[in-house]
């Protein structure tokens, strides 16, 4: 795969030191990682150069398989492999209340391109994450244990809260400094996320650096996790031919699952008088997007961080619910693996913007693997501003002063 920019920020020029390292990692050899030379010496006498450190952060959704390789770079990360492939690992779980045979399947072929991958690019350190599918199926703990065997992966099923912090972490650097609140939302295959920010607690200036994405999280005003996504939605309520009656069912099931946490936090009340803008982390908002740009092929460099105004986005589910499932299908930006799920997303986004109506939203393609490689990272050290020499003389002199 050839090297291509950071998805989170990285402000390393085209063919300069970063990029350089980066297309050298990506053409090792997997038997020759960088880091096995470390203890050797090239002939002249000096130890080669340490080998940049390589993580990995895999999110295993119910609908998708999502595989982030990136090394640290001087604001966040350079990206130098990833995956990406539908596996609906929770296909009929609401039904069961388990992972289907055909499903596992999918998804452990998918996973084993994924462990090819990370041993290839020489990996050190990495999490591996499974949601909601995981988390309500009863024989999740199988399929665990049957990754570990056929793709040597050991997966995290992860707690709702986690799930929420990760995403938060995530898309942080896309976050408006400029509003009171923000609501980060991620609308997933078997569950929708929902993080509810106070920004007016950041009092220092927004670097945008790791350590202010993970700092973000001290903002979380209230959070819950809905049971819904657009693969148990779709299901329920049939996602191929959608009527406008069917449509309005599905906004009314999700605002229903609203009313409890509105009723607890009264979010509505609190931002009515203050900056307010949704950011959304999800295939849904990335799908409306490329139709509302118009765009002959889904582009992620104009899509993530863009802004679209609600009514736009109201514009664009009223033409998808027009649509046939055919037309949908030849949509660029669906195609056919999600145009029996968009129009589950976009009920899902309308009845956020019933409940906690907002004038504009901005678009996020990153979540959680993002919010999975800026831990790890901060873990290491990655990311801290060094101390500067004029602020050491400063706390010198305070010391020596009379």
């Amino acid at each position: 795969m050839e090297t291509r920019r950071s998805e989170t920020d990285n402000c390393g020029g085209r063919g300069g030191p970063a990029q350089g390292a980066a297309r050298a990692l990506s053409q090792a050899p997997a038997t020759s990682p960088f880091g096995a030379a470390q203890g050797s010496t090239n002939g002249s006498g000096r130890a080669p150069p340490i080998a940049p450190q390589v993580y990995a952060a895999l999110d295993l959704g119910t609908n998708n398989c999502r595989l982030l390789v990136a090394r640290p770079s001087r604001r966040g990360f350079l990206v130098i492999d990833a995956f990406s492939r539908i596996i609906r690992l929770g296909e009929g779980v609401h039904r069961s209340g388990r992972l289907s045979e055909s499903a596992m399947t999918r998804t452990i072929e998918a996973l084993k391109v994924c462990s090819d991958k990370m041993r290839r690019r020489g990996v050190i350190r990495s999490r591996l994450i499974a949601t909601e599918a995981c988390r309500a199926a009863e024989n999740s703990g199988e399929f665990i244990d049957r990754v570990r065997r056929e793709t040597g992966l050991i997966i995290e099923i992860v707690s709702r809260e986690t799930e929420a912090r990760l995403a938060v972490s995530g898309c942080a650097s896309l976050i408006d400094r400029s509003c009171d609140w923000a609501l980060v939302f991620d609308i997933g295959g078997g569950s929708s996320e929902l993080i509810w920010l106070n920004l007016s607690s950041l009092e220092r200036p927004w670097r945008r650096s790791i350590y202010d994405r993970l700092e973000v999280q001290n903002c979380i005003a209230g959070w819950t996790s809905l049971p819904i996504g657009v693969v148990n939605l779709a299901e329920r309520h049939g996602g191929r031919d959608v009527t406008p009656e069917t449509y309005e069912a599905m906004v009314v099931d999700v605002t229903g699952a609203l009313e409890e946490f509105e009723a607890k936090h009264a979010f509505r009340k609190r931002i009515v008088q203050s900056g307010v803008h949704f950011l959304g982390t999800s295939g849904t908002v990335t799908t409306i997007a490329g139709i509302h740009l118009r765009l002959p092929a889904y582009d992620r460099s104009k899509v993530d961080g863009c802004w679209i105004v609600a009514d736009d986005v109201r514009q664009v589910s009223n033409q998808l619910l027009g649509m046939s499932y055919a037309d949908r299908v030849s949509q660029p930006c669906i195609g056919q693996e999600r145009a029996d799920l968009v129009l589950a997303g976009c009920a899902i986004l309308e009845a956020l913007l019933r409940t906690w109506p907002c004038e504009r939203l901005r678009v996020a393609d990153r979540g959680l693997r993002e919010g999975i490689l800026a831990m790890l990272m901060a873990e290491d050290g990655h990311g801290r501003r060094p101390k500067s020499r004029r602020t050491d003389r400063r706390r010198q002199a305070a010391t020596s002063a009379p």
